[in-house]
């Protein structure tokens, strides 16, 4: 992803030289741009993924704060994380066991207030709203997606059903390399640092490299078609949405969204929140959608939507609803996943919840997933 950001301070170059200086662009533009351009640089990246306000137009969730989660016994984290906590540049760790703070750390400067970017993780929070509307008879999964999203009627996407673009299975083409500049994923966030509209950037991928329902392919956009389908589906934005339904019951008093230059949130990475907010949420995952005495998302959704049922390769991470399991997935195992290191682990067997964030440029190295997942179980093995 970070060769992009070279691409928009070319942009910001041609925009002044085309219009003859700031006159041409807002002030506020141009700020927002600059900050753009360094935002995965090695001595900005920790401050940047606290402060993504800074750099992109954002919404706020609205909502009241919760009971706090009470503290447990602390836990002793296993040996070696000390180690991992440093490679890996965590900054926020939250370590629940039987719904109880077990364990808090906060690393490199920052602290428990800092709103930090989910990247993907925001896709399985998607997952559940999607879950609640399911359950209201408000969305079909069998149903094709430009049903409820009329502008994808001429795209790629028409004849995708709902259940495709969970599964990562639309069938779209579409080049998901973060470290290509020319990637559609790196063009996708030209779109939304320039204040353009990622529906129209949506619409316009015309292109398939399979048919739909068939092998799972990573496609951030099919999260983007997603959110299209649930605004179809109410005539609700999914900031207002989310805050409703989801994350307002759930007690999260503080959290944003980014969105692209029509005010439309950056449902596939664009969440903001605490760590802490990130653990509430594999809480009530952990507990069956349950949440303080209340039933917020329905049981039946997560338990169907926590478990591979895409059609991954052999050996590969497996996949549900906007959910990733381990290769060798263990009962209950399940998380959240964003890119640099962004993490919602639940292990529901173990009733065990670990919420990671960090500002990791080196997340793509050989052997990072398998270390992560190692840390993780060991954690939730602690006693």
């Amino acid at each position: 992803m970070a060769l992009w950001i070279k691409r928009i301070g070319l942009s910001l170059f041609a925009l002044l030289l085309a219009g003859g200086g700031f006159a041409m662009v807002k002030r506020e533009e141009i700020s927002r741009l600059f900050a753009v351009n360094t935002l995965f640089a090695p001595g900005k990246i920790i401050a940047n993924f606290s402060n993504m306000r800074g750099a992109f137009l954002w919404v706020p969730l609205a909502g009241q704060a919760g009971a706090p989660i009470p503290n447990g016994t602390p836990t002793p984290l296993p040996p070696g994380a000390d180690a991992w906590i440093a490679d890996r540049q965590i900054t926020g760790l939250v370590v629940l066991r039987n719904g109880r703070v077990a364990h808090e750390s906060y690393h490199l400067d920052t602290g428990p207030a800092d709103q930090r970017i989910s990247w993907s993780v925001a896709k399985s929070f998607l997952s559940l709203l999607t879950g609640i509307l399911v359950s209201e008879g408000r969305i079909v999964l069998s149903d094709t997606v430009e049903k409820y999203a009329p502008l994808l009627a001429t795209s790629a996407y028409a004849g995708a059903t709902v259940q495709d673009v969970l599964q990562m299975e639309s069938g779209v083409a579409f080049n998901e390399d973060y470290f290509d500049p020319d990637s559609d994923i790196n063009r996708m966030g030209r779109v939304i640092a320039l204040g353009g509209a990622l529906d129209e950037f949506t619409a316009d991928l015309d292109v398939r490299d399979r048919t739909p329902g068939a092998q799972m392919k990573y496609v951030s956009m099919d999260t983007h078609v997603l959110g299209m389908v649930l605004r179809g589906a109410t005539g609700t934005p999914i900031p207002e949405l989310m805050a409703e339904r989801l994350t307002g019951p759930m007690g999260i008093a503080d959290a944003y969204f980014l969105t692209d230059g029509e005010g439309t949130a950056f449902v596939l990475g664009g969440l903001n929140m605490t760590t802490r907010d990130y653990a509430r949420m594999g809480l009530m995952v952990a507990q069956g959608g349950r949440l303080d005495g209340v039933q917020i998302v329905p049981e039946a959704w997560v338990n169907l939507s926590t478990v591979p049922s895409a059609r991954t390769a052999d050996g590969d991470m497996r996949y549900g609803y906007q959910w990733w399991m381990p290769s060798d997935a263990r009962p209950g195992e399940v998380m959240a996943q964003g890119v640099y290191g962004q993490f919602v682990y639940i292990d529901r067997a173990r009733d065990v919840v670990i919420a990671m964030n960090a500002a990791d440029r080196n997340f793509r190295d050989p052997g990072v997933a398998e270390a992560n997942i190692a840390m993780f179980r060991a954690i939730a093995a602690a006693q």
